[in-house]
């Protein structure tokens, strides 16, 4: 473990905050938990379909809040984004070099999992599973990709939006919403925030990378109005208490996103900028360092096979014959609750083996970027093999 602390800080680059990339963890983390508790795979009828216990228990609705992560994602994107291509383009490498070099560590593992799905959907239709079983597996897969897709837009539009104030963004969800709502507008122009209301997180983590957000003065007011500002629009604008879309539910918070989400976004970016502090100090800990190096290397790998790791679980557990607690059935009752935090290990074990097996696509690509970034191969470029 000694040898790895050490392998792991020469691979660092010098001045690299490790509190940024803690949230990333944190951030994965949340998703990660958040998926496994909010989505049940229910078996019955022979089918398998996808249920959630937001639905069935909307007094549930908390655990959105504190599990629901995205924004955080974002606003690191921004941070970390905006100050490498103002690095790149001062040692002279081009927009396109930057972008692909951005862009690949995100879809060679992408590449990974379709090409796995490709073959298990094709495997399970020959073999007489019904389709709609297959549909609901194919979406739970493939629905985490629209945010591979948004950040590979908004990463994409950085030399354009690096210096766009948050406030601009923000004034397009509120009148898209203020549209949508009030004056019954279109459903389908609420996909306009799908640009705009990520695009507040990462303008945010640009301004965050100049600078302008030292201080916690800063942190308290995005908290604190952004906690005030969702509460109001929960309480009084109608707009939904879960910050996930709830099947069956007549608006969703993130599907596309709404202003409440935005807001909502807004006091999470707060409580990051808060947590700097304490997570530096942590970090100070080689071994914490080390594992938050190591989580930040496999974060894509990660977040693209939790739900597969979920649904290994559930398939295996249909060879005991019936339905399991908290794993096969509907999640309609409060007993389903404990039974599902039961079956988290046994999630996180077949994790684990996703990770293992895949991991190395991701590695590939963060070493080619190095190599890129450095214009030669270093043990930096090496980073993602440690």
């Amino acid at each position: 473990m000694r040898d790895l602390v050490r392998r792991i800080d020469a691979a660092t680059p010098p001045g690299r905050d490790r509190a940024t990339d803690a949230l990333r963890a944190l951030a994965i983390l949340g998703v990660v938990l958040g998926h496994w508790l909010v989505t049940a795979l229910v078996a019955d009828s022979g089918t398998v379909r996808a249920a959630s216990p937001l639905r069935y228990l909307p007094h549930l609705a908390p655990v959105s809040w504190l599990f629901q992560t995205l924004a955080v994602f974002f606003v690191v994107g921004g941070q970390v984004a905006a100050p490498s291509y103002a690095s790149a383009r001062a040692r002279g490498t081009t927009y396109g070099q930057w972008l692909g070099a951005r862009t690949a560590r995100l879809w060679r593992p992408v590449t990974a999992v379709l090409g796995v799905w490709a073959v298990a959907a094709g495997v399970m239709l020959v073999s007489g599973v019904s389709p709609p079983t297959v549909h609901a597996l194919l979406k739970l897969v493939l629905s985490p990709l629209w945010f591979l897709l948004v950040l590979m837009a908004l990463t994409a539009a950085t030399p354009l939006v690096a210096r766009l104030h948050p406030l601009w963004p923000l004034a397009v969800v509120l009148h898209i919403d203020l549209f949508r709502f009030a004056l019954g507008g279109p459903a389908w122009l609420g996909w306009v925030n799908l640009a705009a209301g990520w695009l507040v997180p990462y303008c945010l983590g640009a301004a965050w990378s100049r600078g302008d957000l030292s201080g916690r003065g800063a942190a308290w007011v995005l908290l604190g109005g952004g906690s005030a500002a969702t509460a109001l629009l929960v309480l009084f604008g109608g707009y939904p208490a879960s910050m996930v879309g709830v099947p069956g539910a007549p608006v969703s918070n993130l599907d596309p996103p709404t202003l409440a989400a935005v807001t909502f976004g807004l006091a999470q970016c707060g409580a990051a900028l808060l947590l700097l502090g304490p997570l530096r100090r942590l970090c100070a800990r080689p071994a914490v360092r080390a594992g938050v190096a190591l989580a930040n290397l496999s974060a894509v790998t990660v977040f693209l096979w939790h739900q597969t790791a979920m649904m290994a679980v559930t398939a295996t557990g249909l060879l005991v014959g019936r339905p399991l607690a908290g794993l096969h059935t509907v999640p309609d009752h409060p007993g389903w609750v404990p039974a599902r935090l039961a079956w988290l290990p046994a999630f996180a074990a077949a994790l684990l083996v996703c990770w293992a097996a895949f991991r190395g696509h991701e590695q590939r690509a963060r070493g080619r970027t190095e190599v890129v970034r450095q214009g030669r191969p270093t043990r930096r470029a090496e980073a993602g093999h440690v």
